[in-house]
């Protein structure tokens, strides 16, 4: 270890950078995060950082932070903030989005190559999954259970919210049919049809499906693709149209992989004290924090019970897991009531199953390795879209999650380029499926969520040269 504390740092630091596990252009982790995560005090952090900058690895831009400073590489830009229509309208999703979805291609541009994944995790899962199912077989078979959710399960969900600095009472926990089931009963609980909602821009396409099922208008509000959601932009709307309910991915969101800092969360929450607004807090990607860093949910930073915070582990562990959670809060009553309506119960076998794998540390050890391999899978992408593409296109650098936007010219419609990019047999998914109004029309979303195979990168390489060409 180094005498001083800031030459630690600095070290650990020049060799993260060397080992391009921050690409050229890309943003550091901000002083707070790793006076947090890393145990350092601000003047350590301060000073290795005046140190590296001096020594011309890294840059700073005021009231934005530091970052890598590109040695081969152009500089690269992120992508645009694009400001939406300030009226509320209705959602009406693109009828591409069932398309994507039917080729189970939501994340990847080629499924037919499958995943090359180290599948211990889930064998180790479906063991669990099994055993649970093997006992008592009979009683499962014929009788519901509690509809909102297996006690064993709830605590072990609170449990691994406090290695997020989140504390809460399992009694106020719901289990649901997934994370976009939680997001549809917080909504249903909260709001009427004819509602206005603010959605951050671009949005997630899934919920927009279920504001046009509900029949809710929707407030584009401005996100920022690394920061996310302009809480100036939202305070500035809503004092002209009202809103029940806020919908904000504070972790990681996609498209844009965007983190929001803590003093704009604090806003968000103040100004729903404010104006008596709900909060619904999409944490699907919170898991999914680069080391050494972790992602501290919305809800920490509510004092109030404004926000109602949804997730499950469809996208850290496995699709086919159908268990999501709402922590409800003062509408907890109300979200059990609509998951008896919606679901009636959640498979008690496959709670109790996933309540041992959590309570057994495996899904902690898994997380530990897939947040790496993510980090990897992104260097790898962003290095093959630099190498190729480095003047033409723009895209965001997210510490965490599994998405990134790329911003094209404006000239070109990936949405009008769908059908030509599919006859390449590469899906792609366009970014105009993100918005309710027809913005990032020259925007799409990629994922490092698989391996950048060699028939992935030949896919990557098709896909814009039908764009560029």
């Amino acid at each position: 270890m180094s005498q001083f504390k800031y030459l630690e740092l600095e070290d650990l630091l020049r060799k993260d950078i060397k080992a391009n596990h921050f690409l050229p252009n890309g943003k550091l982790p901000s002083v707070r995060e790793m006076c947090q995560n890393l145990g350092f005090s601000k003047a350590t952090v301060l000073h290795a950082l005046h140190r590296l900058e001096a020594e011309g690895l890294i840059f700073s831009k005021p009231k934005s932070g530091y970052f890598v400073k590109a040695v081969t590489l152009g500089d690269r830009l992120p992508p645009k903030r694009i400001n939406p229509p300030a009226a509320p309208r209705e959602v009406t999703v693109p009828a591409i989005l069932k398309d994507i979805m039917t080729r189970s291609a939501a994340f990847d541009i080629l499924p037919t190559v499958g995943d090359t994944h180290d599948a211990n995790h889930l064998i180790t899962l479906n063991r669990h999954l099994s055993k649970a199912l093997r006992s008592r077989p009979t009683k499962k078979a014929l009788y519901y259970n509690d509809s909102s959710g297996d006690m064993r399960l709830k605590y072990a969900i609170v449990t691994h919210y406090q290695h997020r600095a989140l504390d809460l009472d399992p009694s106020q926990v719901c289990i649901t049919g997934g994370c976009q089931h939680a997001l549809f009963i917080a909504l249903m609980a909260t709001c009427s049809p004819g509602d206005t909602v603010a959605v951050e821009s671009p949005a997630f396409y899934g919920v927009l499906q279920i504001m046009e099922q509900l029949k809710l208008k929707i407030i584009e509000v401005a996100a920022d693709p690394e920061e996310g959601l302009s809480v100036e932009d939202l305070a500035k709307k809503i004092t002209e149209w009202p809103i029940k309910a806020c919908i904000v991915s504070p972790n990681y969101t996609t498209p844009t992989g965007a983190f929001m800092p803590e003093k704009a969360r604090r806003a968000l929450i103040n100004l729903a004290v404010e104006k008596d607004f709900c909060i619904i807090e999409d944490d699907i990607y919170g898991d999914l924090a680069f080391p050494p860093f972790t992602a501290e949910p919305l809800k920490k930073f509510d004092p109030n019970g404004q926000v109602i915070l949804c997730s499950s582990f469809s996208k850290s562990l496995s699709r086919d897991l159908r268990i999501g959670w709402v922590f409800g809060g003062k509408w907890h009553d109300k979200i059990t009531q609509l998951k008896l309506v919606t679901q009636l119960s959640s498979s008690e076998s496959t709670q109790q199953g996933l309540a041992t794998f959590l309570e057994e540390g495996h899904y902690r050890r898994y997380i530990a390795q897939q947040v790496n391999t993510l980090k990897q899978q992104q260097r790898e992408l962003m290095t093959l879209l630099d190498t190729h593409w480095s003047d033409k296109i723009r895209y965001t650098h997210a510490q965490g999650g599994i998405s990134m936007w790329i911003e094209l010219d404006e000239t070109i419609n990936t949405q009008r380029s769908y059908n030509k990019v599919l006859e390449q047999g590469v899906i792609m998914t366009p970014g105009s499926l993100f918005s309710a109004s027809g913005q990032y029309k020259n925007f799409l979303r990629l994922s490092y969520i698989h391996p950048l195979t060699e028939q992935r990168k030949a896919a990557v390489k098709k896909l814009f040269e039908v764009l560029l060409e």
